[in-house]
C-alpha cells in the first residue's frame, strides 16, 4: 500500500489523525484539489479499520450511468420481491464505500443516499421492503459543496451527514517543505534497476518555486518522466519544463538595474520590512520569503535597527 509523505505540520497532523479516525464508523468528506491524494487518505483509513479485510469499494459519482443511477447504486427486485441484483452499495456490505466526487451525484439520487447513511437502509427498485446493508461511507470532492449547498445543486442534510469528520488536504504549494520530500522519493521509486535521478541545489530550488498546479499527481508524473529520460544523471535546470523554469534558471535578470543606479542599503532593508508585513511578523517565515537564515534575517534586521 502506498503511503502518506511529508513533514509539513497540516500533512503530520492528518497522518496523526487517520488511525482515531479509521477505528470510527463515522462518515468522512475528504476536500482538496484535484491531485491532493484524496484517494490515497481514503484507502488509508479503510487499510486501518476493521473492515480491511473485505476491498474496498470505489465509485465514481461522475461516472455513474445516467439513465440507471439508482438501480446501479442499490440493485433491483423482480415482482416477487427477489433481489435480482444487487447494487455497489448493498455489494459492499460489511466493506467500506468511497464515494469520488461526490459533488456530482445526481440530485434524484441525494435522498436515498442520505438515507443509506443515516441507517444503511435503502428502498430496491421493484420492492417496497427496506434492504439494510452495513457500510461506512468515505466521500471526496475538488468542489467548493458550501456553495453548492447555497445555490441548491447539493442537498445540505446530505452534506452535513456525510462530513461527519471533514479532512481539508492542502494543495502542494502550501505544503513547499514536503515537495523536496515527494521528489526524491519518487524519483527513487520510479528509477527500477536504473541509476537514480539526482538534483542540483538550483534545480531543487526551480522545483521548490514552481506552484504545482496538477499537485502530487504532476509530481508524480514529472518524477515518472525524469527517471525515464534522464536516468543517473544530476538534473540541471535548463533539463526542466520551460513552465518549471524560474527567470534566473532562463538567463534573464529577475530585477532590472536603472541607468540611475540603487541605494543597495535602502534596497535590502526594503525587502526585510515587506517580508516581515507579509509574514505579519514572524521571522522565519520572512527569511523563507527572503532565501535566507533566520539568523541572518536577524543579523540584517539588528543592522538596520529593526525592532526584532
Amino acid at each position: 500500500m502506498k503511503t502518506i509523505l511529508g513533514q509539513s505540520p497540516d500533512i503530520n497532523h492528518i497522518i496523526r489523525t487517520l488511525p482515531m479516525i479509521a477505528l470510527s464508523d463515522a462518515s468522512v468528506l475528504i476536500s482538496g484539489e484535484t491531485g491532493t491524494g484524496k484517494e490515497l487518505i481514503a484507502q488509508t483509513l479503510h487499510e486501518q479499520s476493521r473492515r480491511r479485510d473485505k476491498e474496498m469499494v470505489t465509485i465514481n459519482c461522475a461516472a455513474l450511468p445516467t439513465e440507471e443511477v439508482e438501480r446501479d447504486l442499490f440493485g433491483r427486485c423482480d415482482e416477487e420481491g427477489n433481489i435480482v441484483f444487487r447494487g455497489r452499495l448493498l455489494a459492499a456490505e460489511g466493506s467500506t464505500v468511497f464515494l469520488d466526487e461526490v459533488d456530482a451525484l445526481p440530485a434524484s439520487i441525494q435522498a436515498k443516499v442520505l438515507r443509506f447513511l443515516e441507517a444503511g437502509e435503502c428502498q430496491l427498485q421493484g420492492s417496497h421492503r427496506i434492504q439494510v446493508a452495513d457500510v461506512r461511507i468515505l466521500a471526496a470532492t475538488s468542489a467548493d459543496l458550501p456553495a453548492r449547498v447555497k445555490t441548491g445543486q447539493f442537498r445540505a442534510d446530505l452534506y452535513y451527514r456525510l462530513q461527519v469528520v471533514p479532512i481539508d488536504l492542502p494543495p502542494l504549494r502550501q505544503r513547499k517543505e514536503d515537495i523536496s520530500v515527494l521528489i526524491k522519493h519518487y524519483l527513487t521509486d520510479y528509477a527500477g534497476n536504473n541509476a537514480v535521478v539526482r538534483l542540483s541545489k538550483e534545480t531543487e530550488k526551480s522545483l521548490s518555486a514552481y506552484l504545482w498546479p496538477g499537485n502530487v499527481r504532476e509530481l508524480q508524473n514529472f518524477c515518472q518522466r525524469m527517471a525515464l529520460l534522464h536516468a543517473g544523471e544530476l538534473l540541471q535546470p535548463k533539463s526542466l519544463p520551460e513552465t518549471m523554469q524560474t527567470e534566473e534558471d532562463a538567463g534573464q535578470h529577475q530585477f532590472i538595474l536603472p541607468p540611475t543606479g540603487v541605494d543597495m542599503a535602502q534596497v535590502e532593508l526594503d525587502f526585510i520590512e515587506q517580508a516581515l508585513e507579509m509574514a505579519a511578523g514572524n521571522r522565519s517565515k520572512a527569511a523563507r520569503l527572503l532565501g535566507i537564515s533566520r539568523d541572518t534575517l536577524l543579523y540584517r534586521m539588528q543592522k538596520y535597527d529593526l525592532t526584532p
